[in-house]
């Protein structure tokens, strides 16, 4: 731009001509109206990252600030890749139009400027992505309309310095109001209450009129989103909250628009549902590469235990002052240069603290085959996908191939029967149509025949378990199946339910289910988070655990009990959620959790006829998440995400020894499994839909290999240091 234009925002000339008028698409520029104080602090990129191709991540949200608080770290770990990364925001989270605190004085004389809120919003937002890839809040995009319905405009803007960073804006209005059940609101547009929604056009904007939206167009916008950018993760709000333990009351209330109260703000929940119906016919057309789903958690974790340590939380908080005008920077836009409801209040929400995905994750993905091959499963496109090894122990991948399944979410638990045969265990959404109700249910697939030599497995039928809630509403909270085979060669199953205990299902062969069940519950008011896990043990007794916010839950079965049983307190203290089991060689049973603020990786056992016992406490590196744990004779194995979302690796004897350095990016949690030559694993999937893996050297070994990509080529640079 000459250098006579001020730097704020300008109306760029195209050809010579400025573009104006209600029907023509012009090209806006944000450019910073002083170099002061720029770029920010070391911590973050002084230039963006080099674009890559082979993934892409869409994240779907609400409100403007929904992606900073509930989905970073991991939004910014997207960005830094130089993966191509897009955020649309559905709507304009206008509120009541003042942008301040309401508890400041004279703040119910301010006047309602929804367009004028709605445009620092997004400012807000758009100067935090430019920190996060620039390290430059001010860094300058160009905001233009874009059409991606006939008829239908949204703002996109695009980040000059990184082209593959781009914000989409939907302008929808809110529902102004986290749990009061309002018509003219996403919810009341997905449940049928409100025949369309309006927009809300921001000041300044290129978007110069309000439209309307039918519910169809909702989906149709997101789909044509999702076939615009062939992304390999779509990342959405939470489609399953937990409901609030006393129900609000609102009289009068439509029936349409009654139901469940739930710990998140409407807005978040219904854009979860759009986002799947979205997917859903995004996935019946044809589309380049398949695409993972990750859902995270909303205000439900202000409930929570803190699942991030301290130095990340302090990170994303300096990200959301961005976002919340703290210091009144000047970013040259009169409307507001970010959201002061926000403010520096940061520091004083849980939600900063966070990050959780509604799907707990499973390390039991990757199983061998009779031919030595390991196989693994995860969900792609809704569906089971399986990858085998084209060799034994070669670590080299065929692409993915559908065994089945549709709309399942989050992953898929795969259980290795006595036999040699495979089971798989997952959970499907059923979307609300003509004859069904919205829904969640448990499902499984059995494998059928015998693989052929290189071949993958064949499997029956996906086979509905249904939910231990019939209640439609009440089944959206059931949680992830984790099972296991006991030494009679029965299957049990068992998943959070919605009253926040444990239920379950079991199987005299894998097939003809008796009815579902609830443990017997714990003393006191125990309401546990999802991510419980189960093993057996050298004994036969089938061990179940779960988390509430104080302590970890313990059942245990003896051979010829019908389901286990409450074992007594534990004593052990706060996990962060999701557990993980696996049997000691000399009986007993080893525990793997995350403590919560520092993030480190807890290791407890229960000794034969004793009680449970923190045994090694890791040195902290960060991370969150399901950590994934094997005993192998007497060498432990551990790999749990760090702060830089890479895997890391933990080997010793007898109890865990140091963090190896190196580990890949990687979504969801690694699997460890054992190959042919009783080397000990390790696989992770990435953000681009391939595998990765690296094997011990053996027993009783702390040695492990190079990191081998999905081609059998070394990942360069993610050598592991033993």
């Amino acid at each position: 731009m000459p250098g006579r234009i001020p730097r704020r925002r300008v109306l760029q000339i195209a050809g010579g001509t400025a573009v104006v008028g209600a029907g023509a698409v012009g090209t806006w520029q944000w450019l910073a109206p002083e170099d002061k104080g720029r770029p920010g602090s070391g911590e973050f990129p002084a230039r963006p990252a080099k674009a890559v191709t082979s993934e892409a991540v869409v994240h779907v949200m609400a409100h403007e600030d929904d992606s900073l608080f509930f989905m970073n770290p991991e939004l910014e770990q997207s960005i830094r890749s130089g993966a191509p990364t897009l955020t649309v925001c559905m709507t304009g989270g206008e509120s009541d139009g003042r942008n301040a605190l309401s508890t400041e004085p004279g703040y119910d004389k301010l006047p309602m400027k929804r367009p004028e809120f709605v445009r620092a919003r997004m400012n807000g937002l758009r100067e935090a992505t430019a920190q996060m890839a620039t390290g430059d809040w001010l860094s300058p995009w160009t905001v233009e309309t874009l059409r991606l319905l006939p008829g239908l405009e949204v703002e996109l803007q695009t980040l000059k310095a990184a082209p593959q960073i781009q914000l989409i804006f939907m302008e929808l209005v809110e529902a102004r109001a986290i749990k009061n059940p309002k018509k003219e609101s996403l919810r009341g547009l997905w449940l049928g209450a409100a025949p369309d929604l309006t927009t809300l056009v921001p000041a300044g904007g290129p978007v110069r009129k309000a439209y309307r939206y039918t519910r169809q167009q909702v989906i149709d916008t997101l789909t044509a989103v999702f076939e615009r950018y062939q992304p390999t993760v779509v990342r959405t709000l939470d489609p399953n909250p937990t409901h609030r333990a006393k129900q609000p009351e609102f009289p009068g209330t439509p029936p349409v628009l009654q139901g469940i109260s739930h710990y998140d703000h409407q807005d978040h929940t219904a854009s979860a549902y759009f986002a799947q119906a979205a997917l859903a016919q995004f996935w019946g057309r044809k589309h380049s590469r398949p695409v993972a789903v990750d859902t995270y958690v909303g205000y439900e974790v202000d409930m929570l235990p803190n699942s991030l340590d301290d130095a990340t939380t302090a990170h994303k908080i300096k990200i959301l002052d961005t976002y919340g005008w703290v210091g009144d920077k000047d970013c040259g836009d009169k409307a507001g240069c970010g959201d002061r409801k926000v403010g520096n209040r940061g520091r004083d929400y849980r939600w900063s603290n966070n990050l959780r995905h509604r799907a707990t994750g499973t390390q039991r993905w990757v199983q061998p085959l009779p031919d030595g091959r390991l196989a693994a499963f995860a969900v792609l496109d809704g569906q089971a996908q399986c990858w085998t090894e084209t060799k034994a122990g070669s670590g080299v991948w065929s692409q993915p191939a559908s065994v089945g399944g549709s709309m399942l979410e989050g992953q898929v638990q795969v259980l290795r029967r006595s036999d040699g045969s495979l089971q798989l265990f997952s959970v499907r959404t059923v979307l609300p149509a003509k004859g069904e109700d919205h829904r969640r249910e448990i499902v499984t697939a059995r494998q059928e025949g015998k693989t052929p030599d290189g071949g993958t497995p064949a499997f029956a039928a996906w086979e509905s378990l249904g939910s231990p809630d019939a209640d439609p509403e009440r089944s959206m909270e059931t949680g992830y199946p984790v099972a296991v085979e006991d030494k009679d060669g029965s299957v049990h199953v068992f998943v959070k339910n919605f009253d926040g205990g444990v239920s379950f299902r079991s199987s005299a062969s894998g097939q003809g289910w008796r009815d579902w069940a609830a443990l017997p519950a714990v003393a006191g008011d125990v309401r546990i988070e999802d991510g419980i896990d189960v093993a057996l043990d050298n004994q036969g007794r089938i061990h179940v655990v779960a988390a509430d916010t104080k302590t970890v839950h313990h059942w245990v079965s003896e051979p010829g009990d019908a389901a286990p049983k409450p074992a007594g307190a534990t004593r052990l203290p706060a996990a962060t959620g999701p557990l993980t089991l696996t049997p000691l060689s000399g009986g007993g049973i080893r525990l793997a959790m995350r403590q919560p603020v520092t993030s480190r990786v807890v290791v407890a056992d229960l000794a034969t006829g004793g009680g449970w016992r923190v045994t090694s406490e890791c040195e902290a590196f960060g991370g969150y998440g399901r950590v994934a744990l094997a005993q192998v004779e007497n060498t432990t194995v551990i790999a749990a995400r760090d702060d830089k979302g890479r895997v890391r690796l933990s080997v010793g004897s007898g109890r865990p020894g140091p963090w190896q350095d190196g580990g890949v990016p990687h979504r969801a949690t690694a699997a460890l499994a054992q190959d042919a030559q009783g080397r000990t694993v390790v696989v992770a999937l990435g953000t681009d839909g391939r595998l990765s893996s690296t094997r011990g050297a053996g027993s009783g070994s702390s040695s492990f290999g190079d990191w081998i990509g999905h081609d059998g080529q070394v990942r360069k640079g993610d050598t592991q240091d033993s």
